[in-house]
């Protein structure tokens, strides 16, 4: 009779956590930011049936990478018990913590039971208040930790190289048109350091915006609107480009303008260049 083979608990431990991990890399990423009117979701998803992004309740958004499958049923699962707790209870007391709690319990009993394998997915519940200074984004990794986010978070893919882009630029107060357009630059980043250009088809972009009059704050960004708002601020870039490339040519010009000046003009009674006494140095 052959000896079973022995396995540590913090090796088999840490061999699951890198095979989830690897699972998750391999999905495309998505990007969550707070702006002035509440919180925004963009995700790389060319699929215009299967959702990355969805609705939980009223306040309260889901995004997830991974296996389609394993956080479509955690998706599913969420509804159930936000509308079983607002019916029981009431409409307030569904929170994204206490939806974040529950994630936690289920992935973290998946992810310690040697009776399945770990689920593949990363997930984020986010839930807008009244103020920004109320809105809520957790993010929960495949062992059912709960980490705490504010401004910005990525998950899936480069997530590392994303998120560290966003915390260098994102600020508060950003309008939709402004974080919409630094989660396009973050994900069209690949991890070779080059940029590729996303269009509307690939993106699926989706808002809790606070100032919606309706009960249920969730939006989808879809068609002409997400369109028209690529192309502004595609607009506004090449706009500022072409006023950039004027400035400096009338920079030129002024300085050509100032050296002839120079060569011409004498010096005043103080010794000083008189060109310098009127119009002062060129920047």
């Amino acid at each position: 009779m052959s000896t079973p083979f022995y396995v540590s608990p913090q090796q088999a431990m840490a061999d699951r956590a890198e095979y989830a991990r690897k699972g998750i890399a391999r999905g495309r990423s998505v990007v969550v930011l707070q702006y002035t009117d509440g919180v925004v979701f963009v995700a790389e998803n060319p699929s215009r049936a299967l959702h990355k992004v969805s609705e939980i309740y009223d306040r309260i958004a889901f995004a997830a990478v991974g296996k389609y499958n394993e956080f479509e049923n955690l998706r599913i699962g969420g509804v159930r018990y936000a509308d079983l707790r607002g019916y029981t209870y009431d409409r307030e007391d569904v929170t994204a913590r206490g939806l974040a709690n529950v994630y936690a319990q289920t992935l973290g009993t998946i992810f310690s039971s040697a009776a399945e394998k770990p689920y593949e997915v990363e997930l984020i519940v986010a839930e807008v208040g009244s103020a920004p200074e109320e809105d809520q984004i957790y993010r929960l990794p495949h062992d059912g930790s709960i980490v705490d986010e504010h401004g910005s978070v990525a998950v899936g893919g480069n997530a590392d190289q994303i998120s560290s882009y966003l915390d260098q630029r994102h600020r508060d107060g950003m309008t939709l048109a402004e974080a919409l357009k630094l989660a396009v630059e973050s994900l069209s980043r690949d991890t070779n350091g080059g940029e590729r250009t996303l269009t509307a088809e690939q993106l699926e972009v989706a808002t809790l915006d606070r100032t919606r009059p309706q009960q249920r704050k969730f939006k989808r960004i879809l068609g002409r609107q997400l369109s028209r708002l690529l192309d502004e601020h595609a607009t506004a870039d090449a706009g500022d480009a072409a006023d950039a490339d004027a400035d400096a040519e009338e920079g030129a010009g002024a300085g050509e303008a100032g050296a002839s000046d120079k060569s011409t003009k004498g010096k005043g009674a103080s010794g000083k260049d008189d060109s310098e006494g009127e119009s002062g140095p060129l920047l």
